[in-house]
């Protein structure tokens, strides 16, 4: 009873001072002098910075081991990703204001080896105001021309939209098609009114060789945010032999004989 009672004693002796050496152990403490930051009223395109400054107030080495932003629009970079007992770093947070608009907030997430903050959050907002500008919108990005003969032209029809409050300019250009506004060759640049839209013609030529086409028009704008659009074309060019043995495989089909 006396031997079970003295290596209790034993054992509780030995918890406390391994607790008492765990909690005496040194340990970093990052200190920031600010973890959010408001950028205010601001005008869209506007590349933003800010440096978050903070300490080390521990007792040994505060190492930064990474840092991550919410979105590729703000990048974060640290000064020193070892910081001494005393010292002071900063971490210098970028924000490109080109897209966005009315009030945002960004994260930035803080990782390092302090135990009582391991991973912090660092905060950046603004009230972005866009100022009038022509915004370009298309009636669809993918034209499916389905079936075509060898050697047949074939055309789409594609509806340029400016949905902006000033005036609209599009190039766009393909050496081998052919863009046409109600029959007549189209002439670049083309104006859109603001709210207005234009029907461009895009004529595609005839091709010799069967098989699966796949091709792309690039429309290039003043348009500040979306200033170049991609329009992906396909279509499938059959031969004349090809189309008469399909012709001849459904003419009962067709002509609803069974």
């Amino acid at each position: 009873m006396r031997k079970s009672r003295l290596i209790v004693i034993t054992a509780v002796v030995f918890l406390s001072a391994f607790s008492f050496a765990a909690t005496g152990e040194k340990q970093p403490l990052a200190k920031y002098k600010e973890t959010s930051w408001d950028f205010g009223k601001i005008k869209q395109g506007e590349v933003l910075t800010h440096e978050f400054v903070f300490s080390n107030d521990g007792e040994s080495t505060l190492v930064i081991e990474k840092v991550a932003t919410s979105c590729g629009c703000t990048a974060a970079l640290v000064s020193e990703d070892k910081i001494g007992p005393g010292k002071t770093g900063k971490i210098k947070v970028s924000f490109d204001s080109r897209g966005y608009s009315g009030k945002i907030i960004k994260y930035i997430y803080v990782e390092s080896n302090d135990s009582a903050d391991p991973r912090r959050e660092i905060v950046v907002s603004a009230e972005i105001e866009v100022p009038p500008q022509p915004r370009i919108d298309l009636d669809r990005y993918n034209v499916d021309l389905g079936l075509s003969l060898e050697g047949e032209d074939t055309s789409s029809r594609i509806v340029i939209r400016n949905i902006g409050e000033l005036e609209l300019k599009v190039e766009t250009s393909h050496p081998e098609f052919k863009f046409l506004i109600n029959g007549r060759p189209a002439v670049f640049p083309l104006s859109v009114a603001a709210g207005k839209s234009a029907e461009v013609e895009i004529r595609f030529p005839g091709q010799a060789k069967p098989g699966m086409l796949r091709d792309y028009v690039l429309f290039k704008s003043n348009d500040p945010v979306r200033s170049t659009l991609s329009i992906y074309i396909s279509r499938y060019v059959i031969s004349k032999a090809e189309l008469k043995n399909l012709f001849n495989r459904y003419k009962k089909a067709l002509d609803g004989k069974s």
